[in-house]
């Protein structure tokens, strides 16, 4: 796998078309802090970091994190679209006065900045640009 944030948000975007209650994926730092911004921005209900049992003697244990995926009342999905923006092959780097609005504030950008992952909001109110990873509405 060469993108594995582009796996997250393609397992994330599989789940919801599919309506589960949640899904699984591999752990790392960037994953669970994109999750986080996932749940702060009011997307997902929550993750939690998990130490999944080897499955063979002498492994290690791996990490999974499990999202807990939102939906309306009625069924109505949350995330109605998550897409990735800056890649392996393609890097989109922004500064602050051109990081975007989605879908005219309705929806998010997810930034990775000198000061952390934080939501294109957040970066706008701290002064700073960084690279663009996704964007969800």
């Amino acid at each position: 796998m060469n993108d594995p944030i582009s796996d997250m948000l393609t397992r994330i975007r599989n789940a919801v078309a599919a309506k589960h209650t949640r899904v699984d994926m591999p752990a790392s730092k960037l994953k669970a802090e994109i999750a986080r911004i996932l749940q702060d921005e009011g997307y997902i209900q929550g993750f939690s970091v998990i130490e999944e049992p080897p499955q063979k003697a002498g492994r290690q244990p791996r990490q999974i994190i499990r999202v807990f995926l939102k939906y309306g009342p009625k069924g109505e999905r949350v995330i109605s679209g998550i897409e990735r923006i800056s890649r392996p092959g393609r890097r989109v780097y922004l500064g602050v006065q051109d990081v975007p609005t989605v879908l005219g504030g309705l929806g998010t950008s997810i930034l990775t900045t000198s000061r952390g992952v934080m939501s294109g909001r957040a970066a706008r109110k701290a002064g700073v640009g960084g690279e663009v990873l996704c964007n969800v509405w």
